[in-house]
């Protein structure tokens, strides 16, 4: 894996020290989505607007969980869950709003699967209103919807994604 390969980001663990800005980020990324897709000032998981979230997924629960920096700045994160069958799960990945839509994401994607190139199958899911995170996780990275749980309930639809690796790289762009 060359560090060109993800320029210009750089990528590196998550240590209780990036909790704070970590969550600044997250916040921001999930609260435009709250608000491009419910109409909400504010809205995510529980604990991402207060550092729960980061401490509990991205430094427990055996997680491999990297923060991901432009000119040194975080700008996003994404945490995995290693399965013993090589069946991987991204628990989460996010970007700041500020820089979506430059192709970084696709980079952020990238980054995960060359980092775990073991992996059989990745699993993952997202809500059901975030139909930019569909477009991104089936159009860019390859996933396939499998199932959609809590169908028709705003709040409470979630995408079960997953994709089979057949050595395909993921889309540019």
């Amino acid at each position: 894996m060359s560090e060109n390969n993800y320029h210009p980001l750089q990528f590196e663990k998550v240590t209780s020290a990036d909790v704070a800005r970590m969550t600044e980020v997250m916040k921001r990324a999930f609260d435009e989505d709250a608000r491009r897709h419910l109409g909400e000032e504010s809205g995510g998981p529980p604990g991402y607007d207060n550092g729960d979230f980061i401490r509990e997924w991205y430094l427990g629960h055996g997680a491999e969980a990297f923060k991901v920096l432009k000119d040194g700045e975080i700008i996003g994160g994404a945490n995995v869950f290693v399965g013993k069958d090589r069946q991987n799960f991204l628990g989460n990945m996010f970007l700041d709003p500020t820089c979506q839509d430059q192709g970084l994401g696709t980079r952020i994607w990238r980054f995960v699967e060359e980092r775990f190139p073991d992996t059989i199958k990745w699993c993952t899911e997202t809500p059901g209103f975030s139909k930019r995170n569909h477009h991104f996780y089936v159009n860019k990275c390859g996933f396939h919807v499998v199932r959609i749980e809590n169908p028709k309930n705003p709040r409470e639809e979630s995408y079960i994604l997953e994709k089979e690796m057949t050595g395909l790289p993921v889309q540019e762009g």
